[in-house]
């Protein structure tokens, strides 16, 4: 509304808000919010600017009079949260009271309650009949699922005192890792943001398994814990749109509004709880806002003037902070007290009752009905906005305190504090001793109500299983157009990879279980042929005719299709990935996905999920596409991958190749799903793909072998000059290996061996792992590291060249049984051909011709003056700067 303007009629102006108050008494909410919408969008034709507004007043979004009556037993279940949260709480101050392993005691302080209900009432187990819910707990909550699993006699007391402490004994992680505990937790969260990211693919990945038949999800439900601070990690939000955008009724956001990061308020100048109702209104969620406990209730109700609702409505959250460090005369002077009016709804009220006034994340009968709401959402995701105080309940000891997330344990008189607080038969003695965990007898009422719930609900949570039956592995046979070389076609490894694709799409055990995952790349890649085979996954269909829709491969969406086509989108496109590799522990099917991109747009952008995915056991197959800093012509040097084969390494059970050949990559994939899908090792792949077309050779005789664990004798040198040289390479630039192999011998009389190694990772692995077990073992034979076996007896020094830095091939220096060169593509790129771009970085088979005799001439074998000879021969620029400088 203008400022200039001045209501004229402010009678006629009320008469409206009195037929407004008619309709919504007379005829209910829903019809008056028809109403004013209709009249809005009159409005909007008429020019006139209705302005905006996602907030509501900072209030309940449920009333009073929407509520039900809370089901379970309020007196068991306050007692049960009193024990949970003080076995949360003794765990971690027992482990720092000889430790310094740290922990948590605030954050499921503030949360226990929100956890309670779900357990209690909503959070369906694995032996439910519709199946388990997936619940992505908050990180640092993690004391208390261990306390619940402690109280349900899942772990004993030993296990808790062994907090944090995991090497010499049966301990709990820190946070939920299912790597360290994969019977427990599903999935790993306190990487901040990864969580709603995740949940929301997760959801999706469930819907779209119901919607091709593999498993039935009707019913199931994704919920994830997350705090307000985490929200601001642009994972947080970075995919809601996509929640609404695929009507993911499946899910659900819990968002414990403590207005506190780490060390101090998340929006002490603002509201962080309206912020966010703002961003996920704009998205299209449901936003359940439960900000005020029950007690609250009869102060709303005499507030006719409405002043509290504004007083509410005015204070920013580094206020509210304070009101729960300081005590009732405080929040009566400061919150009550600016206004008459509120002043007086609280003057029969003592300063210990306006003190325990709770907030709504405290109280369960607000959380049970928004919980209800969100999981009667049809066709639309809920976020619940629940404001709660961290440190809940340890008073002076870090309630609401700046210093509440760093409190790692309590003094003596803070043990008695929160035993009082929460009525803990423990006596002083006891404490004197001790920090005693408490269980009731397990024929107590106690006992026996949270069984009967969980039993109710199909068992405890979290609970992690791999029910999944193996799946068969296909014989290598079925790649044979791949094996046996393709002749005089030629074809990039990325179009072998979609060769391979389609055989095993075509194969009736595994077709249906390959999930194609593709950002906005695979026209790029060569794979437009799944659309039209196996459709791109959308919920809604296809509600247009594509303009390619006469052409053999036009664009194809299906409510049931394969695909999943994600966009300009690596971190969505990976936490797909995440939820489909993770298939067989949450749904008990083997799900086979295979995620390509621009190898580049690989670990440097999604280094934290490819991380997660590790800790999570997923299984699959990325493909770095367009991979090595020299493949990809004239896109320069953002797009110019020389590092990502190191970067994934640095992953435990991620298994590393740069295939060269197309029966490389046919043995790589099909081991996979051998090792992944039959034998279940919890092992992922990385795999590069080259754009560029050539001819592959048959595969040699006897190589599988050697191309798994990384290394294989591609060709031995039938020659018989009197020098003789190593040459070793992978990926792109193995051709120029291969190709300065018959230099060497046409122009320089100079035999050569030529060794693929599609994996300088594994080889290194292996020569760590022998070399360690050789240093423990002192008495015993020497074991010798694979890459040095296979090597011993070989003539000549050895050179190795790959399209990546030069760290790549240095990883295995150690176990080459002679002198040992290396050449690589260090610095920044540019944009040019292939051919100039190999100049540019010295790896093609010039520079690789070079080197080997660089490497004669050192070891004495040849003249030096042949070098010199050899590089005006090619016109290599001897005294440019390299351009790791440039």
């Amino acid at each position: 509304m203008s400022e200039q303007f001045v209501d004229q009629d402010p009678q006629e102006t009320q008469e409206w808000i009195d037929a407004l108050e008619a309709v919504v008494e007379f005829e209910g909410s829903d019809k008056a919010q028809h109403i004013i919408a209709s009249l809005i969008e009159k409005a909007r034709v008429h020019g006139i600017d209705i302005p905006y507004s996602a907030n509501t007043p900072y209030i309940n979004t449920i009333s009073v009079e929407e509520q039900v009556n809370y089901p379970g037993d309020m007196g068991l279940e306050t007692r049960i949260r009193s024990l949970l949260r003080w076995n949360a709480m003794a765990m971690v101050s027992r482990a720092n009271k000889t430790t310094s392993v740290g922990g948590h005691i605030a954050s499921y302080a503030s949360s226990c309650t929100l956890y309670e209900v779900g357990m209690n009432h909503f959070f369906k187990g694995p032996k439910h009949a519709q199946g388990a819910d997936m619940v992505f707990f908050q990180g640092h909550t993690a004391p208390g699922m261990y306390s619940r699993s402690f109280m349900e006699g899942r772990f004993e007391a030993d296990r808790l005192r062994n907090f944090r402490q995991e090497v010499d004994q049966e301990g709990l992680s820190s946070y939920p890792h299912p790597w360290l505990m994969p019977d427990y937790w599903q999935f790993p969260t306190v990487s901040m943001g990864l969580g709603p990211l995740m949940a929301i693919y997760q959801a999706r990945f469930m819907k779209y398994m119901q919607a091709r038949g593999l498993a039935e999800t009707e019913g199931r439900k994704v919920w994830a814990f997350l705090g307000d601070g985490e929200m601001d990690e642009p994972e947080s939000r970075g995919a809601i749109q996509l929640a609404k955008r695929e009507k993911l009724d499946n899910l659900i956001f819990v968002i414990n509004c403590n207005l506190q990061r780490l060390d101090g308020p998340v929006r002490g100048n603002d509201k962080i709880i309206q912020e966010l109702e703002g961003v996920f209104r704009g998205a299209g969620w449901q936003v359940l806002k439960v900000i005020w406990g029950s007690g609250w209730d009869r102060l709303l109700q005499k507030d006719e003037t409405g002043k509290l609702i504004e007083r509410m409505g005015e204070v920013v959250d580094g206020e509210y902070q304070a009101y729960k460090a300081k005590d009732g005369a405080f929040v009566r002077e400061h919150f009550f007290g600016k206004y008459p009016e509120t002043a007086a709804l609280v003057a029969d009220m003592t300063d210990d009752e306006i003190f325990k006034l709770t907030r709504g994340g405290h109280s369960p009968r607000k959380i049970y009905n928004a919980y209800k709401r969100a999981t009667e959402s049809q066709g639309q995701p809920t976020v619940i906005l629940a404001k709660t105080v961290k440190g809940y309940g340890m008073g002076a000891y870090g309630e609401a305190a700046n210093t509440a997330h760093q409190q790692k344990k309590l003094d003596k008189d803070g043990l008695k504090y929160f035993r009082d607080r929460f009525s803990v038969p423990i006596s002083d003695e006891e404490l004197e001793k001790d920090i005693p965990f408490y269980r009731p007898d397990e024929d107590s009422d106690i006992m026996k109500y949270m069984k009967e719930r969980r039993d109710a609900l199909g068992g405890p949570i979290p609970a992690r299983h791999d029910d999944a039956e193996p799946l068969p592995v296909p014989a290598l046979d079925a790649f044979k157009m791949l094996t046996d070389g393709t002749g005089d076609r030629e074809m990039s490894t990325t179009m072998a990879f979609v060769r391979i694709i389609s055989i095993l799409l075509r194969d009736k055990a595994l077709g249906p279980r390959v999930v194609p995952i593709i950002p906005d790349e695979a026209r790029t890649f060569g794979m437009e042929g799944l659309f039209r085979q196996v459709g791109i996954y959308d919920p809604a269909g296809q509600l247009y005719e594509p303009m390619d829709a006469d052409q053999l491969m036009w664009y194809k969406e299906s409510a049931n299709g394969q695909v999943f086509e994600e966009g300009i989108n690596e971190a969505g496109s990976m936490a797909n990935w995440v939820a489909a590799a993770t298939a067989y522990a949450n749904y008990g099917v083997s799900m086979i996905p295979f995620y390509i991109y621009y190898s580049m747009f690989g670990f440097q952008r999604i280094g934290d999920l490819a991380w997660a995915a590790g800790d999570s056991r997923a299984r699959g197959f990325l493909i770095g596409g367009t991979a090595g800093r020299t493949t990809l012509e004239g896109e320069g040097l953002q797009h110019q991958d020389g590092h990502n084969l190191i970067q994934f390494d640095h992953v435990p059970n991620c298994l590393s190749y740069d295939p060269t050949f197309a029966y490389e990559m046919a043995v790589i994939i099909r081991d996979g799903i051998k090792r992944m899908f039959h034998d279940k090792e919890d092992v992922y792949y990385y795999i590069t793909g080259m754009n560029e077309n050539y001819s592959h050779p048959a595969m040699p005789e006897g190589s599988e072998e050697g191309i798994l664990k990384g290394m294989y004798s591609f060709k031995k040198s039938a020659a018989k000059h009197k020098n003789k040289v190593q040459l070793m390479g992978s990926g792109t630039i193995f051709r120029e290996v291969i190709a300065a192999a018959e230099m060497l011998e046409s122009d320089w009389n100079v035999a050569a061996d030529i060794w693929g190694v599609p994996s300088f990772n594994l080889v290194r692995r292996d020569g760590i792992e022998v070399t360690r077990w050789n240093t423990l073992h002192p008495e015993a034979e020497a074991k010798v590291p694979y890459a040095t076996e296979l090597l011993t007896g070989s003539e000549g020094p050895f050179i190795a060249a790959t399209d990546y830095i030069r760290d790549y091939p240095e990883r295995i220096r150690d176990y080459i049984p002679g002198e040992y060169y290396v050449l690589g593509t260090d610095g920044f790129g540019r944009s040019d051909t292939r051919e100039q771009l190999r100049k540019f970085f010295e790896v093609d088979r010039h520079y690789v011709v070079v080197t080997a005799l660089k490497a004669l001439a050192d070891a004495g074998s040849i003249d030096a003056k042949v070098v010199s000879e050899a590089i005006a021969k090619y016109g290599l620029e001897a005294d440019k700067v390299y351009p790791v400088h440039a």
